[in-house]
């Protein structure tokens, strides 16, 4: 377990870290309130230096704020030669504002409350995100008594929302009905791959009896295939929250006598009729577990797809790819490497249906990637056995 420690009023505290980025515990952590300017508070956070925060909860965030202002305008323009050099910098100067801004600190008590003026109840959202609390209090600090857990403000903003969004849900225009992500769990926001497989036709027009969804997230894509009349599907998660989030959400729709969800890293056993995956689109590596839904290093799910798809299909069966050709525009794969690896799978293929992107960085002409965004296209290809 993690430990930060810092001096209070003369007094040595020390309490648990945690960061679902996996990101070390600062080594220096200085206390900060109300009174500290942005440019001293970015001083410091560009020195590697953690700042507690005990003031105003909502100056907090006016803080953090000013703090991305500052690094805006001094962070080196987003430039490269070739489109994936323009993405590598485009990550670095991301990565690097991640990590100034996550240098703003706060604890949470035991129970998960945050003892700052003006905070939100934030009890709920962290029982969702972290797991209920315990009440445990961390090991002793050197002189005064230590409780909770220090994580960054970041961190907890995307708490906060991710909740939100739980207790909202998405609305999916193909199940008419809301999904409701969990903290950690790709959003599908994105409809278009909704979309192309709700109504991509079966390969010989009836409902296949068993349908493998791999890398299920949320379940939407499972609770599609159900609506859609197929036997039986199994889902596939190797995130346990993902697993938990697409049984909760598959029990909203009433769906759990269709699909089971199972934690398996991509197969489940047996042979399918229709085997359909979403893997990550970009071949980079991720900075958070929420990444793991977009970035995949060395395309490692995607290869372990295509490279067990033939194996795992019934003699006439089909798989579904749904892929982005952003990584072709990026220049971080070409079509003639995916076809390759289709073949090397022994993998044909049968057909593709494709869509445009709807999100609103598609038309974003400020977005770094702007080019690239534009002429995006998302397919599901039709893959069957190469006979």
């Amino acid at each position: 377990m993690a430990v930060v420690r810092w001096t209070e009023n003369g007094t040595s505290f020390s309490t648990r870290w945690h960061s679902e980025n996996d990101t070390p515990a600062p080594a220096r952590i200085v206390v900060v309130d109300d009174r500290t300017t942005a440019k001293a508070a970015y001083r410091m956070a560009r020195g590697g230096t953690g700042l507690l925060w005990r003031g105003d909860f909502h100056n907090a965030r006016q803080l953090m704020r000013a703090m991305e202002r500052l690094h805006s305008r001094s962070a080196p323009k987003v430039a490269g030669s070739t489109a994936a050099a323009l993405f590598h910098s485009h990550r670095a100067t991301r990565a690097e504002r991640a990590r100034l801004l996550g240098s703003l600190l706060v604890v949470l008590e035991p129970d998960h409350t945050l003892r700052l003026r003006r905070a939100p109840d934030v009890r709920a959202a962290c029982d969702h995100a972290y797991g209920a609390a315990d009440g445990d209090a961390a090991d002793g600090g050197v002189d005064g008594e230590s409780r909770g857990t220090c994580v960054s403000l970041t961190e907890l903003v995307g708490v906060l929302s991710a909740y939100q969004w739980n207790q909202q849900g998405v609305e999916v225009s193909a199940l008419d009905a809301r999904i409701h992500p969990a903290y950690g769990v790709f959003s599908p926001v994105r409809g278009e791959y909704v979309d192309l497989v709700a109504h991509t036709p079966f390969a010989d027009g009836g409902a296949p009896p068993v349908v493998f969804d791999l890398g299920t997230g949320t379940g939407v894509l499972a609770a599609v295939l159900a609506r859609r009349g197929v036997g039986r599907v199994v889902a596939t998660d190797i995130n346990p929250r993902a697993v938990s989030c697409a049984r909760d959400n598959l029990h909203r729709l009433g769906l759990t006598d269709r699909v089971q969800v199972r934690e398996a890293d991509l197969w489940p056993s047996g042979r399918a009729d229709l085997i359909v995956c979403n893997p990550p689109w970009l071949p980079a590596r991720p900075t958070s577990a929420l990444e793991l839904g977009i970035y995949d290093p060395g395309s490692d799910v995607l290869h372990r797809f295509l490279d067990g798809l033939a194996d795992h299909l019934t003699p006439a069966g089909e798989g579904w790819l749904v892929l982005s050709d952003l990584a072709e525009h990026l220049g971080l794969r070409t079509r003639d490497e995916l076809l390759s690896h289709f073949a090397a799978g022994g993998l044909c293929v049968a057909g593709r249906n494709d869509t445009n992107p709807r999100h609103p960085r598609a038309t974003d002409a400020a977005d770094a990637l702007h080019e690239a965004r534009r002429r995006e296209v998302t397919s599901l290809w039709r893959l069957r056995r190469d006979s």
